[in-house]
């Protein structure tokens, strides 16, 4: 069991002169994170293989979708390797409708890297066999997150990934038709420093 600093809050606050119920939600999450670790696949409607197949029922935003799969599971799903505008900044709402357009009600096939830090999946969303997350690249909205891909991508992906970036941006396509376009990591930095 993968101990995680929300866990070891947690039983600081059982230990703790917390209150009663803060008491009760510290010993809860605490019997969850157990009965994650002696049952792992309890509930877990992925396939052995890391993957989640099913039809998306929502669109947050450029670079995450919500999948329903055929037990009825809703899965959270952040795209890999890409971050799309906020909504917030300029072209976060068309990035988010181009991905609603191409997606909303289709069957998907996401192929699960990891889990971040909000208990999102994180992966790559093919659509038949066009990698989507890649197609936000080339529609201009989104950029290439170099940061996180050069930990999990290929170097042959990341040069695609790259290339596609660059005919957007020379193309003028999407968010690139903006003069001085803001990362969103550093949008949401200015955002928390303000």
């Amino acid at each position: 069991m993968k101990v995680q600093a929300q866990h070891l809050r947690a039983l600081t606050t059982l230990f703790s002169g917390a209150s009663p119920v803060r008491k009760i939600a510290a010993g809860v999450l605490l019997l969850g994170a157990l009965a994650g670790a002696i049952w792992p696949d309890a509930g877990d409607s992925h396939r052995a293989d890391g993957q989640i197949e099913g039809v998306v029922v929502g669109v947050a935003d450029g670079d995450t979708i919500t999948v329903l799969d055929d037990s009825r599971q809703q899965h959270k799903v952040r795209f890999a390797f890409i971050d799309a505008p906020e909504k917030a900044q300029p072209f976060g709402t068309k990035a988010k409708q181009e991905l609603s357009d191409k997606l909303y009600r289709r069957q998907v096939r996401v192929e699960v890297l990891e889990q971040d830090r909000y208990g999102r999946n994180v992966g790559r969303i093919w659509l038949g066999d066009e990698d989507v997350n890649l197609g936000q690249l080339r529609a201009g909205y989104a950029w290439h997150y170099r940061q996180y891909a050069r930990k999990g991508q290929s170097a042959q992906e990341f040069s695609r990934y790259e290339q596609a970036q660059q005919a957007a941006q020379q193309q003028r396509q999407g968010l690139w038709q903006d003069a001085t376009p803001v990362p969103p990591w550093d949008f949401r930095r200015q955002h928390r420093a303000g």
